[in-house]
């Protein structure tokens, strides 16, 4: 599904990584229906003379860039279409 990330994403923006599941029982769904993680970036832009650092999970300093959620979305639906296609 690799070509579905490259074309929602583009090629420069999709990084291929050893899997991060920390405990998710994602492997057992996974034996029965086709699936995949990826990540979208959420991490907030930088502001103009500063670097914007991510805070950690579950702190009050936590913040998403929500624009981040449009590429997510873009590439939910290339995933979803291409799979039925060829499927």
């Amino acid at each position: 599904m690799i070509g579905s990330l490259y074309a929602a994403a583009g090629e420069d923006n999709v990084r291929v990584t050893a899997a991060v599941t920390g405990a998710e029982d994602f492997s057992y769904f996974a034996q029965e229906v086709p699936g995949l993680y990826y990540f979208v970036g959420g991490k907030p832009k930088p502001q103009e003379g500063k670097e914007q650092k991510a805070a950690p999970h579950h702190t009050p300093d936590f913040f998403i860039d929500e624009s981040g959620m449009i590429t997510g979305v873009k590439a939910l639906s290339h995933l979803t279409l291409d799979y039925m296609d060829k499927n």
